[in-house]
């Protein structure tokens, strides 16, 4: 029997500049706040290769409790690239997709609170509903209602 090298996704990270605003969002797409650190000194630097870093973090957990989002925050190093409006054919790691039971009154939840419908909504094979969001500074996420269960 062939090793497993990976049970399971630990997280997702996304650097923002607000943290608040970015677990408001979240929250109002059904995640919860498990917990909130600043994470600095020695071993930090040693992880991620940056040396001298502080990092304010909130990890958001989905309503299944299997998956989690960690918001970063970067006080130390300056962040030094912006992807915040990069099309969603751009290199690198873009988006997170998100299953939801009812897209419209989630879109109708999410507009309430500025976020932007990126192109629209369409139905794929009358299997989902399909549609990205940007919510607060750009961040792109998907979302999909599955019409068949």
């Amino acid at each position: 029997m062939k090793e497993r090298l990976l049970p399971r996704m630990h997280n997702v990270g996304i650097v923002v500049e607000s943290l608040d605003n970015a677990i408001s969002f979240f929250t109002e797409l059904g995640l919860t706040l498990e917990g909130r650190a600043m994470i600095e000194g020695e071993w930090a630097g040693r992880v991620t290769g940056l040396p001298s870093q502080q990092v304010e973090i909130a990890m958001m957990v989905t309503p299944d409790g299997h998956n989690r989002l960690e918001l970063s925050r970067f006080l130390k190093p300056a962040v030094i690239a912006d992807h915040r409006n990069a099309p969603v054919n751009s290199l690198g790691y873009l988006r997170v997709m998100f299953t939801v039971d009812n897209l419209d009154n989630t879109l109708t939840k999410l507009e309430k609170i500025g976020s932007t419908l990126v192109g629209e909504v369409v139905d794929y094979e009358n299997m989902y509903r399909l549609c990205y969001v940007r919510g607060p500074e750009g961040i792109l996420i998907g979302l999909a209602e599955e019409l068949q269960k």
